[in-house]
């Protein structure tokens, strides 16, 4: 006659203390939406004239439209179409297999290039001030972004990470990207696709709302210095 296993019944604290964790997480993450939404509602009205503004300026400085959309992979691998300012010339995205060769990003997965000729002179202003990210509080709104999380990366840079480190590109799927980020306020270009990969990992474990704050923070001290900008 077999040996049935013993189960050890869950002691009602024990299990109260659970339920009151995950509670408490889902209250954090519902906070978190609140906040981007109000963020992004807030950012879009404050701003709008300053984006009309930017938006004229890209139309009349150089040939093609004021926004550029881009598909990237969101929350759960699932793609959209992420918004920009245009900082480069419309057939910037044929010409990348042209530059490869010139890559100056470590490990190569993602495409970095500080002299950039598909850069117009007005976008590598508007990518030195980061003003060119502020069409994404659209994204935020549609539930694509949120304020704060790992930066959504181009299908390009995406496969060759996802390549390199699956399990671990897996986990940076797990939560929406943001606006700004881990890496953002860690160095940007400055730091290597596995550095990167590294700052948001720590960032989806150890999240919290005055986490999040704190990066927002940071954010606004990087881009005032230009850091890592290209």
């Amino acid at each position: 006659m077999s040996r049935q296993a013993r189960v050890h019944p869950i002691p009602p604290e024990l299990g109260g203390w659970r339920q009151t964790e995950r509670g408490a997480a889902a209250a954090q993450s519902a906070t978190k939406r609140l906040i981007d939404m109000v963020g992004a509602a807030l950012g879009l009205v404050l701003l709008l004239p300053l984006m009309l503004t930017i938006a004229l300026l890209v139309r009349l400085t150089s040939p093609g439209p004021a926004l550029f959309r881009q598909l990237r992979q969101g929350q759960g691998g699932r793609p959209f179409w992420f918004l920009k300012f245009r900082t480069m010339t419309a057939d910037a995205e044929h010409r990348l297999l042209d530059l490869e060769p010139f890559n100056e990003a470590a490990g190569g997965v993602l495409f970095k290039m500080r002299r950039d000729p598909r850069v117009t002179p007005l976008g590598r202003w508007l990518r030195c001030t980061s003003l060119d990210e502020l069409p994404q509080l659209l994204n935020i709104l549609r539930g694509e972004m949120s304020l704060v999380g790992p930066r959504p990366l181009q299908m390009r840079d995406s496969a060759l990470l996802e390549q390199l480190e699956p399990e671990a590109y897996a986990r940076r799927l797990t939560v929406l990207p943001g606006l700004t980020g881990a890496w953002q306020v860690g160095g940007r270009s400055e730091t290597d696709s596995l550095g990167m990969l590294k700052l948001d990992l720590d960032y989806i474990e150890c999240w919290s709302l005055w986490r999040d704050l704190g990066i927002i923070c940071r954010t606004v001290g990087a881009v005032l210095r230009g850091r890592g900008a290209y």
